[in-house]
């Protein structure tokens, strides 16, 4: 079904406990950049080769490495902290209460789904507009953005403070972040920041939100030990049909 629930509470905060779900996806990228870092400070070059085959290469993909739309997520630039530390900085403060509301497999699939989807723009996006297909993508921004939509659409009266000084609701916030990938995109303006990719993680986050896929609410470990069941089922009337007839031969 279409739409989606928003989300009445008007505070905004950034304490407690942080869910299960971000805190695994905060340890694995923080695990994975300190690897690469050193990997790339220290000239470990069968190594990094590593991470440049789980990096985002349109070339490669259009040739069948499908993994990489989900690997490049956990792989920043190892150059500096400042991007893996807004990242998890913004996946903590705007994914923490979309995985109270939602819980942790609804979370990961919504993450994982504008992840995945941002990346396959960005691909798209480069071959069209005939940018160097062969160069790397990544980051988990393109996820990212697609959670700061969702955080503007479910709690749009929440406030946020541009800069820790200047409140505007979070609606306006996202909407601002929005116009500016979007311009920024149209525009080419480069930098090395992929802005197709975070245009594409707003736009499959919102499609998301309309119009969830609805193999997305299956169960599917609940699903599989009810085949399991079945199947168990079905095989102990076959032999209680087996071991019945063979009696009834005897008898008689």
């Amino acid at each position: 079904m279409g739409g989606y629930t928003q989300y009445s509470r008007v505070q905004f905060g950034f304490g407690g406990i942080v869910p299960q779900g971000i805190k695994l996806l905060l340890i694995s990228n923080s695990v994975i950049f300190v690897i690469y870092f050193l990997c790339y400070h220290t000239r470990i070059n069968s190594l990094l080769w590593v991470f440049h085959f789980l990096s985002l290469i349109p070339d490669w993909v259009v040739r069948g490495a499908l993994w990489q739309p989900f690997t490049y997520l956990f792989l920043h630039s190892p150059s500096g902290f400042g991007h893996i530390l807004v990242n998890m900085l913004m996946l903590w403060m705007f994914g923490s209460d979309l995985e109270r509301d939602w819980g942790k497999r609804r979370f990961f699939h919504f993450y994982f789904v504008c992840g995945a989807g941002a990346g396959l723009l960005d691909v798209t996006a480069r071959f069209a507009m005939g940018e160097n297909t062969a160069g790397a993508t990544i980051g988990a921004s393109g996820a990212i953005y697609g959670v700061l939509l969702a955080f503007g659409l479910l709690y749009p009266n929440r406030t946020i403070y541009v800069f820790l000084m200047f409140p505007i609701p979070a609606r306006i916030f996202v909407l601002i972040m929005g116009v500016i990938a979007f311009l920024s995109a149209v525009a080419g303006s480069g930098g090395g920041i992929a802005h197709y990719a975070h245009l594409g993680g707003m736009v499959f986050g919102y499609f998301y939100l309309r119009h969830r896929p609805k193999f997305l609410n299956i169960d599917w470990m609940e699903s599989y030990r009810r085949w399991q069941m079945r199947r168990a089922r079905r095989r102990f009337q076959v032999y209680m049909k087996k071991r019945n007839g063979r009696e009834d031969d005897w008898v008689n």
